[in-house]
């Protein structure tokens, strides 16, 4: 990617998703949204304190969610390693975010834990399971949110790109 209008692209997306994450921490997950539009008003334009009682309640405006912390740990490991390095996502995972996970929703870094991590943390720490047989069945879009920084790096590799987000997919 030595194109600059290319790099700059990329690195909008990256950008944008975390802007995305740290905008929606406060307002997250309101299913009224009456509710939504009294507690933010009808279009949110700032970072946002979650309200007490919330989903991320005692975060703070523009922090990330536990999507975004793991978008961090996803590129990390990708400029570290040069590539995807299933091993190196999945020792880092081990470190650094499943020994703050009790397997409870409302836990862990970013303030909330989605059913899919839980399903991989009971399996990987609890059953002692190796990676790569503690994926589950569980139907969250928490994936996706890693997939990005594949999707940037391999843009021009379509089957590096492909293999990628089917194996780190296929991980929780």
């Amino acid at each position: 990617m030595s194109d600059p209008a290319i790099q700059d692209r990329a690195a909008g997306a990256i950008m944008g998703a975390f802007i995305g994450d740290a905008l929606g921490l406060g307002p997250h997950w309101y299913y009224d949204l009456a509710v939504l539009r009294h507690d933010y008003g009808d279009w949110i334009t700032i970072y946002a304190d979650p309200k007490p009682g919330r989903y991320h309640s005692g975060l703070k405006a523009g922090q990330l969610s536990q999507g975004g912390i793991i978008l961090q740990l996803v590129l990390r490991s990708l400029v570290e390693r040069g590539g995807y390095d299933e091993a190196d996502f999945c020792r880092r995972m081990d470190e650094e975010i499943f020994p703050l996970l009790n397997g409870m929703p409302v836990n862990g870094p970013g303030g909330y834990t989605q059913q899919s991590i839980r399903d991989a943390w009971r399996k990987r720490i609890q059953q002692n399971l190796p990676w790569g047989q503690i994926g589950g069945q569980a139907d969250t879009t928490e994936a996706i949110g890693r997939t990005l920084a594949l999707a940037v790096r391999y843009a021009f590799q379509p089957q590096d790109l492909a293999a990628a987000i089917s194996s780190n997919t296929r991980l929780t």
